[in-house]
């Protein structure tokens, strides 16, 4: 169970993790957190997780309305064959962490700031776990279905189908609710040395004591995190 707060009787661990939903490496690293999580609590009695996204955009500078995915895919990789081979790798790590990425059915790079409001938002609603629903559906929308997860109506329709209010969450995104506190966590990243994502902070005794995992690190790293290892950082 992801909660967002915990009652006082009982010991949670902080999970703090910087991500953007348009890495493909954000994605498979957290079904490695996940799978973790599994199998720490199926041999041990394991903390409750307060999980707790924190933005980070990779392409800040991308227009609010997004730009075509080949033309941008080829500038990144350098041609359209190289970047067809690193989606080809991508997907291989994928099918072993049980992602199904389609590639094949991008149209846009999109500017995320919207979708990080929008789970900043979902971590304010009622429900148990909602901010990480909302996080797990944006990367199926976005890497397996295909949709532009930069559009405000698509946005809401997605909050829907992660049990939220859409209609809500239509009203918050024609806001400028959230816009401050997507900036504050890139700022908050580089304070930290955060250079890539998916970067996951593991509470500690003190700030000194946290423990990092960047990168979509295999779930025997994310497993000696849980079990309160050696303070490191371990780089995809």
């Amino acid at each position: 169970m992801f909660d967002s707060c915990s009652p006082a009787d009982r010991t949670a661990m902080t999970v703090d993790v910087f991500a953007d939903v348009a890495c493909p490496f954000c994605y498979i690293g957290e079904r490695h957190f996940e799978q973790a999580l599994a199998e720490v609590r199926s041999e041990q009695e394991a903390p409750e997780i307060a999980w707790h996204w924190r933005p980070f955009q990779l392409q800040p500078g991308l227009p609010a309305e997004g730009t075509d995915w080949r033309p941008f895919a080829e500038k990144k990789f350098g041609s359209w064959e190289r970047a067809q081979a690193t989606f080809r790798r991508v997907e291989e790590m994928g099918e072993a962490a049980g992602v199904d990425f389609r590639f094949d059915r991008m149209e846009k790079a999109v500017n995320t700031t919207d979708a990080h409001r929008l789970v900043l938002w979902a971590g304010e609603q009622d429900s148990t776990g909602a901010q990480k629903d909302v996080a797990e559906a944006l990367f199926a929308a976005y890497f397996t279905a295909g949709r532009d997860v930069g559009d405000a109506a698509t946005l809401a329709q997605v909050a829907g189908e992660a049990g939220l209010d859409a209609g809500a969450a239509r009203e918050m995104l024609a806001s400028e609710r959230f816009v401050g506190r997507v900036e504050e966590s890139q700022q908050e990243a580089r304070r930290l040395g955060v250079t890539g994502v998916p970067c996951y902070i593991f509470d500690g005794e003190s700030e000194d004591d946290a423990r990092a995992v960047t990168g979509a690190q295999p779930a025997a790293v994310f497993r000696r995190a849980l079990a309160g290892g050696a303070h490191a950082v371990a780089r995809r």
